[in-house]
């Protein structure tokens, strides 16, 4: 069983699939693996590192040569042309492209997206939405704090008072605990927004005031609760007060997070071109939604410019769009951890090939295409 680890050549994209960490791991289960040659080098993992752990160094032909190939981003066409049919490719591979699903079949490929691992306690160590999105709250916080031109914290100096920024969160996810968490940390004043009621008490755990709107109908309460650990589109009349309530926090905000995303669809619109005019100069915004938003470059504000940074109405607002990717050694870290654990549910440590065990709740719901065809359910 040969595993390739290439690297990955997305704009932008510096993590890598497989640490000298799980690739030591890896060997010692008798796999042969197989790395490209400076895959992890932008994630601080140089060829040394996965030589001294047991990989072999090969070119990309090499390591997309293998039986089983562990990637971050999705193959490209030309990189596809690298891969022989049959063999398996795990990876963040975008469950909802159906394009790209349907090329991977063609390929013929066992294909696994991890992104479609189904929100349980058994699936957490493998939860690479979570994992990522950790980095990515965190970096945004990080972002916030380099283009606002004041300082987080309260200061109280000979020369007087500096106030504490106020920070608010749209969207109360991994992505939107950890952007409180770290605010928090900075000295910030925080409040938060989402559509889960459940969220109340997690976001005051951290120290951050919870943005609260009334539920009026069973409707709007049910929608509330989510499916599977993810919000679901709220009913018109609620969305119409939240973005009261909302719009009154961002007019008197120093520093917007917005996270808010929903799988499959479109990101929803949660700072509209009012309320980012309604902003005090020097504002900034920080749309982790971008590029998903419903005009396709946009995100959870419609001016964002997905994979800019620019000024809308005297407002920084910060549009990159793969943050995990600027923390690319811890991101990779945790990435490849969450592949290792994956692994050990199709590749145990006495088998000699990939296995899809469908009667494996996790097993199943990543797999999506198989001898040819767009499994995907």
């Amino acid at each position: 069983m040969r595993i390739g680890v290439p690297a990955e050549t997305a704009a932008g994209e510096t993590r890598v699939a497989a640490t000298p960490e799980t690739v030591k791991k890896l060997v010692a289960q008798g796999r042969t693996v197989c790395v490209q040659s400076g895959a992890g080098v932008a994630a601080s993992a140089v060829d040394d590192a996965y030589a001294a752990a047991g990989a072999e160094i090969v070119d990309a032909a090499g390591a997309f040569g293998a039986d089983l190939v562990l990637k971050v981003q999705p193959p490209s066409a030309e990189e596809l042309t690298l891969m022989k049919s049959g063999a398996t490719l795990v990876g963040m591979l975008n469950p909802f492209d159906a394009e790209g699903l349907q090329r991977l079949a063609q390929a013929g490929l066992t294909a696994f997206a991890l992104e479609a691992a189904p929100r349980t306690t058994r699936a957490q160590s493998m939860d690479v939405l979570s994992s990522q999105a950790n980095v990515a709250g965190y970096k945004a916080v990080m972002l916030a704090a380099n283009q606002y031109q004041r300082l987080f914290p309260m200061l109280m100096t000979a020369a007087g008072t500096i106030k504490a920024a106020r920070v608010v969160v749209l969207g109360v996810g991994v992505a939107g605990l950890q952007a409180i968490a770290t605010a928090k940390r900075l000295g910030a004043v925080i409040e938060a927004s989402d559509v889960r009621p459940s969220v109340k008490e997690q976001v005051e755990s951290l120290g951050a005031r919870f943005i609260d709107v009334p539920y009026e109908t069973d409707e709007e309460r049910e929608a509330a609760e989510g499916v599977g650990g993810y919000a679901r589109p709220m009913p018109q009349s609620w969305l119409d007060r939240q973005k009261v309530e909302v719009a009154k926090r961002v007019a008197q905000a120093d520093v917007v997070i917005s996270t808010a995303l929903i799988p499959g669809r479109p990101a929803p619109v949660l700072i509209t071109e009012d309320m980012v005019k309604s902003m005090k100069p020097g504002s900034v915004i920080v749309d982790l939604a971008a590029g998903r938003g419903p005009g396709g470059t946009d995100g959870n504000c419609p001016l964002t410019e997905a994979g800019s940074v620019v000024q809308k109405h005297g407002v920084h607002i910060v549009g990159l769009t793969n943050l995990p990717a600027l923390v690319a050694a811890d991101s990779s870290s945790l990435y490849a951890r969450n592949v290792l654990d994956f692994l050990k549910l199709v590749l145990p440590s006495d088998a000699t090939a990939v296995q899809v065990p469908m009667e494996d709740d996790i097993v199943a719901a990543c797999l999506m295409t198989q001898a040819g065809k767009v499994v995907r359910s």
